[in-house]
């Protein structure tokens, strides 16, 4: 590799919005993310179930299906 030519590549700590902090390595001295992997619905389980119920219902009613 070329000397000069490339950017440093040093240890770095990443800040999510919920506290958690990672130490890695980067080229990015300090990185701040606004969802990670200890709070992102993906992750952690915890997605918003949306209810279905009434829109059949609200459907025929619109159109007035019988």
């Amino acid at each position: 590799m070329k000397e000069g030519i490339h950017p440093k590549y040093e240890e770095t700590v990443i800040k999510c919005a919920c506290g958690n902090e990672v130490k890695t390595k980067s080229t990015v001295k300090d990185l701040h993310v606004e969802i990670c992997s200890a709070c992102h619905p993906f992750y952690t389980k915890e997605n918003k179930i949306v209810t279905t119920t009434g829109r059949v219902e609200k459907f025929k009613k619109k159109y007035q299906i019988k």
